[in-house]
């Protein structure tokens, strides 16, 4: 069998995300036998925006000389092609509910590994459902929120997990998310289409869950943490709070619960007795907790204002014309926080994030009965803009990690990013591109007032 021509494709390219993907991946392209890119290729329908995209990915400098692959998601064969040509496609084109599933079909078939940027909790379900199967068989690693959506999360709620040391243990961790900017924020168009499409089916993700033989749960130490008020502020990280739902609870959850069936992660391709022992002691190191994900702002009409966001997208996703309403005139019924052309480059240039993740346990996890909360542990995940930036940053390091550590990751399957690349140098190598994990704050015991 011939070897790919690509270390990996990116597959949309050319469009918002697709843009900032190529413009990361262009800063690592080298040919040294040191370095995890040698070869990438651009793939799209339209040959001219991806001229485009490359020359302005590049600038200032002169673009380099990039295969342009011309590939549509209606044509399997043209997508089928791709998969042939590389070891791993980067998948770009959302709303993956949409435009996901021949890419994942096409890569599980021919044995190609993917990763994309999916923050859809029911695609990521149902090419669970449909595909993990085959492509343990194939050995085709599919890993989907690999972007914003979910690795923040993922790793966050690991490196928070990881500093109950000894007995103690958390009962449950919430995150806080913060959108930061100079300028007004505006997201990507792209993310309120997935929203409102997958609020419009939610019913679709109820059904498949109930489908599907109930998952492992893990054992968490405590009682289930009480629902708690709608609005709250929170006070480590000076924040007003609503809870988000996002796709990363659930991600999380998933994470959680491949653990639980195997305690010691999932065996790799080709390890040594050292990555065995790596990975075991890393999966004994990490504990389970509930978790949720809030977004936080310190204005509270700032938070007044996504409720009003949120209950909008809900009433109108209920019907055709109402769906239709939202995604015609994103700007209108978003409050302009989603504009159709996306943020301009200084608008993303002045934009950060902050993802706190306070959880709440127990300093010596032996005792019984309903034991009080007794240690707090506050830790920290920061990085630039969130939709393109840091998304893009988190994509192409997963995509390292996946080229240079193939041998020492899960032969294949549907899995989750945690579950995949938690024991390997993800971590290490978001920190090296400017996305930091600290520590803010441990108390044990709790001084009772």
């Amino acid at each position: 069998m011939e070897a790919p021509l690509y270390d990996f494709i990116i597959l949309a390219a050319s469009g918002f995300t697709g843009k900032y993907v190529v413009r990361q991946a262009l800063k690592f392209l080298n040919p040294s036998p040191s370095s995890p890119l040698k070869s990438f290729a651009l793939a799209g329908r339209n040959p001219t925006k991806l001229s485009e995209t490359l020359k302005w990915a590049a600038h200032p400098n002169s673009p380099p000389s990039i295969p342009l692959l011309t590939a549509d998601i209606s044509d399997p064969q043209s997508i089928h092609r791709l998969c042939t040509q590389t070891k791993l496609i980067l998948n770009c084109a959302g709303p993956f509910r949409r435009y996901g599933e021949p890419v994942v079909a096409a890569c599980v078939e021919t044995g190609c590994d993917y990763l994309d940027i999916c923050g859809e909790p029911e695609f990521m379900e149902t090419m669970e459902a449909n595909y993990h199967e085959r492509a343990v068989e194939n050995g085709c690693l599919v890993i989907s929120a690999c972007g914003f959506d979910s690795v923040p999360a993922e790793l966050g709620f690991i490196f928070n997990s990881k500093q109950w040391v000894g007995e103690s243990a958390p009962n449950r961790v919430e995150a806080y998310l913060s959108l930061e900017s100079k300028n007004k924020i505006v997201a990507n168009f792209g993310t309120l289409e997935s929203a409102v499409l997958g609020v419009a089916n939610a019913d679709r993700l109820v059904q498949l869950r109930r489908s599907r033989p109930r998952r492992p749960r893990p054992t968490i130490p405590g009682c289930p943490p009480p629902k708690g008020p709608t609005v709250e502020h929170n006070k480590e990280t000076s924040l007003w709070a609503v809870r988000l739902p996002s796709a990363d609870s659930t991600v999380v959850r998933r994470t959680l619960s491949s653990l639980a069936q195997n305690p010691h992660g999932l065996p790799g391709v080709n390890e040594h007795v050292e990555e065995i022992e790596q990975r075991t002691t890393f999966w004994s190191s990490v504990k389970p907790a509930h978790f949720g994900v809030k977004i936080g702002h310190k204005s509270l009409i700032c938070i007044l204002q996504m409720i009003a966001v949120g209950m909008i997208i809900g009433l109108l996703s209920r019907s055709l014309f109402g769906t239709w309403l939202l995604l015609t005139f994103p700007s209108i019924f978003s409050l302009g926080w989603f504009r159709k052309n996306g943020p301009s480059e200084d608008e993303v240039d002045s934009a950060s994030f902050k993802m706190w993740f306070v959880g709440h346990g127990f300093s010596n996890n032996n005792g019984g009965g309903n034991r009080e909360l007794d240690m707090k542990v506050v830790t920290r995940v920061m990085g630039p803009e969130s939709g393109y930036v840091a998304t893009s940053i988190i994509l192409v390091q997963c995509a390292f990690v996946v080229l240079s550590k193939r041998e020492i990751l899960p032969e294949g399957g549907v899995l989750t990013p945690g579950i995949v690349f938690g024991p390997t140098n993800l971590q290490k190598r978001l920190e090296e591109n400017r996305i930091s994990f600290d520590v803010i704050s441990k108390h044990a015991p709790l001084q009772k007032l």
